[in-house]
């Protein structure tokens, strides 16, 4: 699953939800006629629903999905994660990738230093920040930035940063 949104929490009171998609563009999950869900407390619990209808509405989604009949319905599924199947998904072109391909990368600075692996990427607003976590525990946030990242190579398994180690 390629995690799409997060729902937000009910919109009105016959059942539609309100996501934030965590797309390049707001539109992009209404192309898919079918959305699983799952809680925010079991992330591999997914449970697939057909979307009756959705829209744009400013800068969030609204949804009617099948099976969630009112508010109460709707209320349940606050904070869970939107998404589809990594199959349904077009392949990235080239220097283009979806967030979820980034999770177990390794990173690796200028100086050949492996300074963790990739265990979430965040969405700050501004641009994505890279969640890294360290053989010892450690954890470093690093911005998804062209000042910061050099390159990025999945097939290798890879982020090129300029970032020290000990920062």
């Amino acid at each position: 699953m390629v995690v799409m949104a997060r729902v937000l929490g009910p919109y009105g009171i016959q059942g539609w939800i309100k996501a934030r998609p965590y797309t390049a563009s707001i539109a992009t999950l209404l192309d898919y006629a079918t959305w699983w869900l799952a809680p925010a407390g079991d992330a591999e619990a997914w449970r697939e629903f057909t979307v009756r209808t959705a829209r744009q509405h400013g800068d969030v989604l609204v949804a009617a999905l099948d099976s969630v009949a009112d508010r109460e319905a709707a209320l349940e599924w606050r904070g869970a994660w939107v998404a589809v199947p990594r199959s349904a998904l077009p392949e990235p072109v080239a220097g283009e990738f979806y967030w979820s391909d980034l999770i177990g990368l390794a990173v690796i600075n200028r100086a050949a230093q492996t300074l963790g692996r990739v265990t979430k990427v965040l969405e700050t607003g501004a641009h994505p920040v890279l969640q890294v976590e360290a053989e010892d525990g450690g954890e470093r946030l690093i911005p998804v930035v062209a000042v910061y990242v050099d390159a990025i190579d999945s097939a290798a398994g890879r982020i090129m940063v300029d970032w020290p180690a000990d920062y």
